[in-house]
């Protein structure tokens, strides 16, 4: 399949800047993947499609402030945007300007408390920089990092944790899981009180969710990995449910990626902590995932190709097309779909 096969039209006005002032109050777009039959609906009525006994997997992987801006040794501006840890402490980042940022290279952060090294510059040209400083490594980001939103969304955003899921717990990612930023601590309390089990697990969302495809032929893209953990206790809930014909319901793209990265052929998996890069796009087969809650995605991104292999292309494709007639708000801060 080729790339231009998962474009739409979208007005720039779509793409919500802010965050809605109630977490639950966005549009919820509920559709069929079967029938294609679609409903308009708000967020907080997702309580009347799930029942008792589903199993709602939640990523609660909290973002990191991985926007660092800092100043090159040597002079002049400089900017790592951290993507991933690697397992001897070094960190995968996005450098700017690209051709200064050179093996050897050093930039300095803040006053001096956080030096960045460049090791190695890697094929994709990325860099893989080792830190300097004293201390607790997530403490020092805090006081020197920025949020790292998305490019398209141009205003600043006022409170940090809206762009981080009511649940979140793990720091790591340098993008929110954002189809969680719906939920409120009261809608997952009426969910746990319908019989519906809460299981949580962590993927780091990392460059591999945003990364244009650049290919022209989808088969051709390279996946970067990204870190996940699935503990003995969700790797249970989750065996439980496929073996006794519950529904597993993925919220979110990276729930879903980390179940069919790590499920076996009938949808049960074992606990896990590593590294994944599952691309999914039509063609795919499920194993574990019976229903998907997602936000509206890029166009030719991965994430509306994961979308379109759970539904079909031509029903997301036409799913997308009445949500830009009606108005519907798109991307990070945007509405949200129950594929099911």
């Amino acid at each position: 399949m080729k790339t231009s096969d998962f474009d739409y039209e979208l007005p720039q006005e779509l793409i919500a800047q802010t965050p809605l002032d109630r977490r639950d109050s966005s549009r919820l777009l509920v559709l069929d993947k079967a029938t294609g039959a679609r409903e308009h609906r708000h967020f907080s009525d997702i309580i009347d499609y799930l029942v008792p006994g589903d199993v709602l997997v939640l990523n609660d992987s909290r973002v990191i402030p991985a926007r660092l801006l800092g100043a090159r040794e040597t002079g002049g501006a400089a900017e790592l945007l951290l993507l991933n840890e690697k397992e001897d402490g070094r960190w995968e980042c996005l450098a700017r300007p690209g051709k200064r940022l050179k093996a050897g290279a050093r930039v300095i952060f803040g006053n001096g408390e956080l030096v960045g090294v460049v090791d190695e510059v890697m094929e994709d040209g990325n860099r893989l920089v080792r830190f300097e400083y004293e201390g607790i490594f997530l403490e020092v980001l805090e006081r020197l990092g920025k949020m790292p939103l998305p490019p398209y969304i141009k205003k600043e955003l006022k409170d940090g944790e809206r762009y981080q899921t009511v649940y979140s717990k793990n720091p790591g990612s340098a993008a929110a899981p954002t189809a969680g930023l719906h939920f409120t601590p009261e809608l997952l309390e009426a969910l746990k009180a319908k019989g519906v089990e809460l299981c949580f697990l962590t993927l780091h969302v990392g460059l591999g969710t945003f990364r244009p495809v650049k290919e022209e032929d989808i088969e051709d893209h390279l996946m970067h990995e990204e870190y996940c953990v699935v503990s003995r206790e969700a790797a249970d809930m989750i065996t439980s449910a496929k073996r006794e014909g519950r529904r597993v319901i993925a919220c979110g793209t990276t729930s879903c990626r980390t179940l069919e990265a790590l499920s076996k052929p009938d949808g049960t998996i074992e606990p896990f902590a590593g590294n994944i890069n599952i691309f999914i796009y039509p063609g795919y087969r499920f194993k574990c995932i019976d229903a998907l809650i997602t936000n509206f995605h890029l166009p030719e991104s991965t994430l509306i190709m994961l979308v379109s292999a759970f539904a079909g292309r031509e029903t997301i494709l036409e799913a997308y097309k009445e949500a830009v007639e009606m108005r519907y708000r798109f991307f990070s801060f945007g509405d949200a779909m129950f594929i099911h």
